[in-house]
């Protein structure tokens, strides 16, 4: 077939309302069965689709403001997928409520740290001040991360970055790093992936099994809620 033929199809497919929705479905489709074929944690969907779908768009050369427009009907998606969470919640109530005070420990002491140092760090390294302000949230999930970040005087695209690095990092080191550590209680697992890496570790603590999806979408949860009031409550002091 002649190659204008071609041109047409392709530029007939790329500009149909629904061309954003298909993209983004096939490429997680595409990264899962990747996923679950070879197993690699690095290969994480999240990830693999993102890379697939920029890759798209930059060789069809769609602006992303359009193509954010037109797969909105899958973000959508995303407030359902949250509250669908709830159901392992609500399986282990009873384990929740038998160890309450450690999860209030670990979320204390586990979150604040997990900010600290990311602070202390990247301060060490001559990181400026919206520069720390947008990594600070980074264990949040994307929303709350972006609003907290814009607020203060980061950047949300920054914001958003670090969050799929920290999610993407710390589900791919988790495993190898709970089993450095000799940690083989879901309870625990569960929750350091909710607290460390919030939606994408949750999805990897739900592979493990009910109760270290229903730990890891709590830390998950707690955790966003730390960040979200704790957090701009310590900047306002740290900017006195």
């Amino acid at each position: 077939m002649p190659a204008a033929f071609w041109q047409g199809l392709w530029t007939g497919l790329i500009t149909h309302p629904l061309f954003a929705v298909a993209l983004t479905l096939v490429a997680f489709q595409i990264s899962l069965v990747v996923y679950r074929r070879t197993r690699w944690l690095l290969l994480q969907p999240v990830m693999v689709s993102t890379a697939l779908v920029v890759a798209v768009l930059l060789a069809s050369g769609i602006d992303y403001a359009r193509f954010r427009a037109e797969a909105a009907p899958i973000a959508l998606l995303l407030g359902p997928a949250t509250v669908a969470l709830a159901v392992p919640l609500y399986r282990n109530l009873g384990r929740i409520r038998q160890l309450f005070w450690p999860i209030l420990v670990t979320l204390v002491v586990g979150g604040s740290l997990t900010v600290i140092l990311t602070l202390l760090i990247a301060h060490l390294l001559g990181a400026e001040l919206p520069v720390l302000v947008s990594m600070a949230p980074k264990s949040a999930t994307m929303p709350i991360a972006m609003l907290v970040a814009e607020q203060w005087g980061g950047t949300a695209s920054l914001a958003a970055v670090m969050v799929m690095i920290t999610g993407v990092a710390g589900t791919a080191m988790g495993p190898w790093l709970y089993r450095l550590a000799g940690v083989h209680s879901p309870a625990a697992r569960g929750l350091g992936y909710g607290i460390n890496a919030h939606a994408v570790g949750t999805v990897r603590a739900l592979e493990e099994g009910d109760e270290c999806g229903a730990f890891a979408a709590l830390g998950m949860s707690l955790m966003g809620i730390l960040i979200a009031v704790v957090l701009p409550l310590g900047l306002a002091l740290w900017l006195r």
